[in-house]
């Protein structure tokens, strides 16, 4: 899976427990433990799918989700709720403000797993698919090729990382702050300058001659597959 997840938890027991088996489950894994940080760390990293505690310290899973919901930019993130309120009213409040599934503490990992494939399928498929399209490219995941109007095109480690976060949802414009926390190692320091020489490095591998590009560079905010 290439799929970024975001865990918005206040008891790091259950974050560590995620974390740890989405991750070898080869999902990449951001968190905060209160709703503050949490809102501020989805707007920032766009993540793929939420997981989201009902109960955190600071404001409830239910205003952080109609928080997103309200914003054009972040109401399509799909969003399940983590919640030790089992009753059906409650279950009702939590959807109805905008959470796509909920499931109730305590929880067996595999039908938290099974959830979020079946979410992701459902609601972002260009995420989780082994093979994806845009306009006249192809990018087969299961043997990492990149095709160009049926022509393989040669791509680095780096700019075939690029190229797949961007085919997550075409046209959309990604700050470089963005591109380096889904892209990127956490713990790697890169500079503006090193992201754009790798966009660079993709557009010269994917342009033909007498086809229009597909990077498009929008000043003053960022780039997108477009």
């Amino acid at each position: 899976m290439s799929a970024n997840i975001y865990i918005v938890e206040d008891e790091e027991p259950i974050i560590t427990l995620i974390k740890y088996n989405l991750e070898k489950e080869g999902y990449k894994v951001f968190f905060s433990e209160n709703g503050n940080d949490g809102i501020k760390g989805i707007k920032n990293s766009l993540p793929d799918l939420v997981l989201l505690d009902w109960m955190l310290p600071d404001f409830s899973g239910v205003e952080i989700c109609k928080n997103l919901k309200k914003d054009s930019k972040f109401k399509n993130i799909p969003i399940i709720m983590l919640t030790a309120k089992g009753e059906e009213e409650d279950k009702i409040k939590g959807l109805n403000s905008g959470a796509d599934d909920y499931i109730t503490k305590p929880f067996s990992f595999p039908e938290l797993l099974a959830r979020v494939k079946a979410l992701l399928r459902r609601s972002k498929p260009s995420v989780v698919a082994d093979i994806v399209e845009f306009e006249d490219l192809k990018i087969d995941r299961m043997t990492r090729r990149v095709y160009r109007k049926k022509k393989e095109i040669h791509l680095g480690p780096k700019e075939y990382d690029l190229l797949n976060f961007f085919i997550k949802n075409p046209k959309r414009v990604y700050s470089r702050e963005q591109i380096l926390e889904n892209v990127w190692s956490e713990n790697i320091n890169v500079e503006n300058r090193t992201i754009d020489v790798h966009i660079r490095r993709l557009r010269q591998n994917i342009n033909i001659i007498g086809v229009k590009e597909l990077i498009r560079t929008v000043r003053s905010a960022g780039y997108s597959l477009n």
